[in-house]
């Protein structure tokens, strides 16, 4: 435990450190990146959409328990709708922040849909409460993903449906996007009849198998920093992994261990986009959640002490998900050199879902948990198929609707640029340095 203990404040410390030479990304930014792509990092997804010239508003969600959630929309009114949910410590940029010839939300609406992106509960977009201040209140962050799922995507899903006037929607979830919808219909299983066809990108449910090489590395901290606590908040002004070339490389050394390494499908060029967008927050609890599955070989509700599991759940051990309620039509895609979703975990799943209607398994051999997502090939790869397999389900099961007037939105105050300054070699030298022993002694075994 000291041992631990000291990992943690010296992690602790060392982002305190870099906090005091964010200047020193300025030069080695401008000097390796494209201008345009250093605006895309300080944008959000509604300025995002503007730069490109795509109609973007943005909608706030309420749910049951008082969180309130933003959902960003590329607004076509009358058009069908579809719901796009995001992966863990993500949000709704990940579906645009390739670009137009690239993102899969800028090819949806190009095919002809109104579409929506939505944002889990503490993400730097939904970090909102009608009471509870998250900076302040604990009691915000008492969630998980299985929360997620049991309110955040029914509220999304009802504001859209009210909205547009249509009885259904498809749905593209990627990895906990996925994880929360199997909550969702398996818990609230009304809400099956309201999905044409679930998309599960890289889909986590079992994760027995899982190959992530950092696996050890999250059973260690995790427990030291604790339940109830905010995890990598999206900072607008700084990104440890953008200080310096150093830095930035050793960051996606880690990155390839926890996602499974593919640089050919890597766009290199939209590095600092990526990692100023993501991290976007999350909640301690969503990871020991699914650390807890990886323990246990279940997929199953958040196991708390055997007092509160028999508070909550009336037994001493947490109930598995009825993954046999799952009657939406579901379409599976995934790939073999993904870290967090293993090819057996997803054969597992399908075989307990009871209405799959596309199982699959890319042949790229390299191609690993965000490729179906940021590849540079997944638009003449992956898309077009995902589109056909939607749009057949879709006229099976269509309900014709009638659009509503177009809502008044929330208008989105520009992030000013930041301003830098300036800062010694020496400085840039000595944190990278001690950024990566420290992390090499975090992250061995």
């Amino acid at each position: 435990m000291p041992c631990g203990s000291c990992r943690w404040q010296c992690l602790l410390g060392l982002f305190w450190l870099t906090q005091q030479w964010t200047a020193v990304e300025a030069d080695f930014l401008e000097d390796s990146y494209p201008a345009s792509v250093l605006e895309d990092a300080k944008l959000s997804t509604v300025q995002l959409l503007a730069k490109y010239k795509y109609p973007g508003e943005t909608h706030t969600v309420t749910t049951e328990d008082k969180y309130v959630l933003q959902m960003h929309r590329i607004a076509r009114p009358g058009a069908k709708p579809v719901l796009l949910m995001h992966g863990l410590l993500d949000s709704s940029a990940t579906w645009i922040l390739m670009g137009p010839h690239s993102g899969l939300g800028y090819f949806l609406y190009d095919a002809g849909y109104d579409v929506w992106l939505g944002n889990a509960r503490g993400n730097r977009y939904s970090r909102s409460h009608v009471k509870l201040n998250p900076n302040t209140d604990k009691a915000y962050w008492s969630f998980s993903w299985h929360e997620i799922g049991y309110y955040d995507l029914p509220a999304l899903i009802d504001a859209v449906l009210s909205k547009t006037g249509y009885q259904k929607l498809s749905y593209f979830g990627h990895s906990q996007g996925t994880t929360s919808f199997f909550v969702m219909a398996s818990t609230r299983p009304e809400y099956n009849a309201k999905i044409h066809v679930m998309s599960a990108l890289a889909p986590v449910a079992f994760m027995t198998n899982m190959q992530c090489p950092l696996i050890g590395v999250g059973q260690r901290v995790l427990p030291l920093i604790g339940e109830r606590q905010e995890i990598l908040p999206y900072y607008k002004d700084f990104s440890i992994c953008m200080l310096s070339e150093s830095v930035m490389e050793l960051c996606m050394f880690y990155l390839w261990r926890l996602i499974g390494k593919d640089p050919a499908e890597m766009n290199m060029t939209m590095l600092p986009a990526i990692l100023t967008h993501v991290p976007a927050g999350a909640n301690s609890n969503q990871f020991l959640h699914y650390l807890q599955l990886q323990k246990s070989d279940r997929f199953c509700s958040y196991d708390h002490d055997a007092k509160e599991n028999q508070r909550i759940y009336g037994r001493s051990k947490p109930p598995d998900y009825a993954l046999e309620k799952i009657s939406a039509p579901v379409a599976l895609y995934y790939t073999q050199n993904d870290y967090l979703s293993a090819v057996k975990d997803v054969k597992r799943l399908i075989k307990r879902l009871p209405n799959v209607v596309e199982d699959h398994l890319y042949p790229y051999k390299k191609w690993n948990h965000m490729d179906i997502v940021w590849g540079i090939s997944t638009r003449r790869l992956a898309q077009p198929h995902m589109l056909e397999v939607m749009q057949r389900y879709e006229a099976v099961g269509a309900q014709n609707g009638t659009s509503l007037s177009p809502e008044d939105t929330h208008s989105t105050t520009t992030e000013n640029a930041q301003t830098t300054e300036q800062t010694t070699e020496q400085s840039e030298s000595f944190l990278s340095h001690s950024l990566n022993r420290l992390i090499n002694y975090i992250f061995s075994d």
